[in-house]
């Protein structure tokens, strides 16, 4: 099997099929990054696109079996991440979000999730209709979404200037503390005589929201429903309550009001399928139910596959999973994050993939109470402003940058623990490959799609992505 070296090239050739006589050589665009470091998304010589047959035990690349349309990738503007990012000076904010959710050079961000209230990552715990213990507030004579203005909503505002085809998706750690049987943002469940309220309080976010930055494509009505932390806020909510709360609520409430914000279930661990497959079991829920969300903390990603075999008609994301010093960065952090987010959940139909905090500083902050040393894809120094590019920049950087919305998946072999794979087709024609080493021995291997195929060497725990095009 023929292999090549890799270099670092100066420049990115042009892919140009070669069609016809004098036509320059067809070629294939080469971005790395190696868990050394010697790499980082950087681009590489440009390979040959080769004609004839190619090398038996080639991983074929075929643009004929489609499967999800993308949405894309990025990471949720907490209260944290923005609050960091509107205190960089001007030019340092102006300079991280177009890096961040800008075409190349950029990362091309196209998707990203903001709370509804306070999640741990906040610097107070708050909701949009807060009232003394005791008092209610029914009709949302309070409501206000006020502390999102502070610095939330002016991030994202910032982030779909730089990228309008930004799509949004918006979640609730908790309901108002009133609403609850514990009546407290901390714990408890929603009471019954609370669901019409809360529709009412989710409808109305949405539609501030969107008053300030535009529509709000996504929304899940609790994050992490079969979890009640004790430091900060959150709801258990079961599959039998999110079937009534949808079906008979807030559902209806959304088709009343016009909005075509799609609402997801679940936006919790893969260690549960069950629980998705019992709202979507309830007709009146279903209805109203345009897809699943998922976490990584527990569980398989195949569990996304095992609810979307079952109702083909919704949609699959991946909505949560956060870096953290409990693994090191490089390469355990880098591998994992490759192999089972951007690889794993798109392989099993993800349309977005979404890690946690965009954004945290140097002490995995700011937050009260929750996760201590959680990592964001980006640090920044709270002193400085100086930004640190975390691995999973680099691992979200190898699918966003290269595959905008509208791609679409293909069919593409992909070797447990060995090269894996996954494969797109974007709307402009190109090819997209992202291939993992997870062996623990430089892979040489060939890919081959539309009658052509190239040859490539791969280092341990190293990450590439291919461009091209097919003959025309």
């Amino acid at each position: 099997m023929r292999t090549l070296p890799l270099l670092l090239a100066l420049g990115i050739a042009a892919c140009v099929p070669m069609d016809r006589p004098g036509a320059a050589p067809a070629t294939v665009e080469v971005w790395l990054t190696t868990p050394d470091k010697t790499a980082l998304l950087s681009p590489q010589a440009s390979l040959p696109l080769e004609t004839g047959a190619p090398p038996p035990e080639a991983l074929m690349v075929d643009p004929a079996r489609r499967y999800q349309r993308m949405v894309g990738f990025g990471a949720s503007i907490t209260d944290a991440s923005a609050w960091l990012i509107q205190r960089m000076t001007e030019d340092q904010r102006k300079a991280l979000l177009a890096e961040l959710f800008g075409p190349a050079p950029g990362l091309n961000f196209s998707f990203t999730r903001l709370t509804i209230g306070a999640s741990d990552f906040s610097r107070s715990h708050y909701s949009y209709d807060d009232m003394p213990k005791g008092q209610a507030d029914p009709a949302l004579a309070h409501f206000s979404i006020a502390p999102a203005r502070e610095d939330v909503l002016p991030v994202a505002k910032a982030a779909r200037a730089i990228n309008p085809g930004l799509a949004v998706m918006v979640s609730p750690w908790s309901a108002p503390g009133w609403m609850k049987t514990r009546d407290s943002l901390i714990k408890g469940s929603l009471r019954a005589s609370a669901y019409a309220p809360f529709a009412s309080y989710l409808r109305r976010t949405v539609q501030d929201f969107s008053a300030e930055i535009g529509p709000i494509d996504y929304l899940s009505i609790q994050n992490e429903p079969d979890f009640e932390p004790d430091n900060y806020p959150g709801m258990r909510l079961s599959a039998a309550q999110r079937a009534r709360i949808i079906g008979d609520h807030l559902g209806p409430e959304f088709a009343r009001a016009g909005l075509k914000t799609r609402i997801l279930d679940w936006d919790h661990n893969w260690d549960q399928p069950a629980q998705p497959l019992g709202v979507l079991a309830d007709a009146k829920a279903a209805r109203h139910v345009a897809g699943v969300a998922w976490h990584c903390y527990n569980g398989e990603v195949g569990a996304q596959t095992i609810v979307r075999d079952k109702y083909p008609d919704k949609d699959v994301f991946f909505t949560e999973c956060s870096g953290g010093e409990w693994s090191k960065a490089w390469p355990d952090s880098w591998a994992w994050t490759m192999r089972n987010l951007v690889i794993g959940s798109t392989r099993n139909w993800a349309r977005g993939v979404l890690m946690w905090n965009l954004a945290l500083d140097e002490n995995f902050g700011p937050h009260l109470g929750g996760c201590g040393n959680c990592r964001g894809v980006v640090t920044i120094d709270s002193r400085t402003g100086a930004v640190t590019r975390n691995p999973e920049y680099y691992a979200l950087g190898h699918a966003s940058r290269f595959v905008p919305v509208g791609a679409s998946r293909i069919a593409s072999d992909s070797r447990s623990g060995g090269v894996e794979t996954v494969a797109f087709a974007n709307p402009d024609g190109a090819r997209v490959l992202l291939a993992f080493n997870a062996g623990k021995e430089t892979a040489a291997f060939a890919v081959a799609s539309g009658g052509r195929h190239f040859a490539y060497q791969l280092a341990p725990n190293a990450a590439v992505t291919f461009r091209w095009r097919d003959r025309r």
